[in-house]
């Protein structure tokens, strides 16, 4: 179906996002849509009204929620576009200019190397970190060669404050809605000006505007569980730095991302796309065509 578009789906483990995407990489729809189904007793994925879209190409999938959710993705696509030709991604050892170094390439998930591949593209040339606050909070370093050398894996933010109160007898367990609020700065904690935004979207060493130390316990667990964030992502920052001799870009994104930057007093650069970046390189490196596996 020459000129058609891509569909792009991005299964994470607490939402889908999706793009219709031209060869050009011009985007002209995309959307997001929570996992849903409890009431059936399993993992679903509620329905996204796709009616009025174009027929795609293809479509191309990363997806590190599991096997239902690959079905129920399957079965919406099924409906909307019976026969619709689709490519589930994996990690490869070269791709898309990417170089991955895991030791075995095909364990990395498919999002942190659509991920990869998607950074890599949009800044190019340099030495990146990448920072993706989800459901876990995940950390890649790519030289400017391409090259994938390693990365980090954590709890993320919401994660860490619900493992707290699920595991502890006399701690709150928190929301994300609910701990958010409690992140807002108070009128005397405030101890300078946030962050502004450069020509290139990097953000400044933003000061932390929040109090260094909460009078109440689910302050407490919010700013605490941002803050084990941020420590996180700046050690590492300062490491790779230290070790490459170079600037190193850090490029952050995903649903925590507001807390957790907000918190980073380094530079950053805001990016919540590049898993669809990704993916849309992937698709057209392969002329649309659905490649096995």
């Amino acid at each position: 179906m020459s000129g058609a578009p891509f569909l792009l789906i991005d299964a994470g483990n607490s939402r889908v996002k999706w793009a219709l995407v031209q060869a050009d990489g011009s985007q002209s729809h995309a959307g997001a849509f929570a996992h849903g189904g409890a009431a059936e007793g399993a993992v679903g994925v509620a329905a996204p009204d796709w009616s009025q879209l174009p027929r795609p190409a293809s479509a191309w999938l990363s997806n590190v929620a599991g096997a239902a959710v690959a079905e129920r993705l399957a079965a919406l696509l099924d409906a909307q576009w019976p026969g619709l030709p689709r490519t589930t991604i994996r990690a490869r050892a070269q791709q898309c200019g990417v170089t991955n170094g895991y030791t075995t390439p095909s364990a990395l998930g498919s999002d942190r190397w659509a991920g990869l591949i998607g950074a890599h593209a949009a800044f190019p040339g340099e030495p990146l970190l990448i920072a993706t606050f989800g459901t876990a909070t995940t950390l890649e370093a790519l030289r400017a060669d391409g090259v994938f050398v390693g990365g980090l894996i954590a709890p993320g933010w919401s994660l860490m404050m619900r493992s707290l109160g699920e595991h502890t007898a006399q701690l709150p367990t928190l929301d994300a809605d609910a701990a958010r609020d409690l992140l807002t700065p108070r009128a005397d904690a405030r101890t300078g000006a946030s962050a502004t935004p450069g020509g290139d979207g990097t953000q400044a060493g933003s000061q932390y505007l929040g109090p260094s130390f909460a009078t109440d316990t689910p302050r407490s667990l919010s700013a605490g569980c941002a803050l084990a964030q941020a420590g996180l992502v700046e050690r590492m920052w300062h490491d790779l730095q230290a070790a490459w001799g170079v600037p190193v870009r850090l490029v952050v994104g995903g649903g925590a991302a507001d807390e957790v930057t907000a918190a980073l007093k380094v530079p950053h650069t805001r990016h919540d796309s590049l898993v669809l970046s990704g993916l849309a390189l992937i698709a057209a490196e392969a002329g649309g065509e659905v490649q096995p596996g």
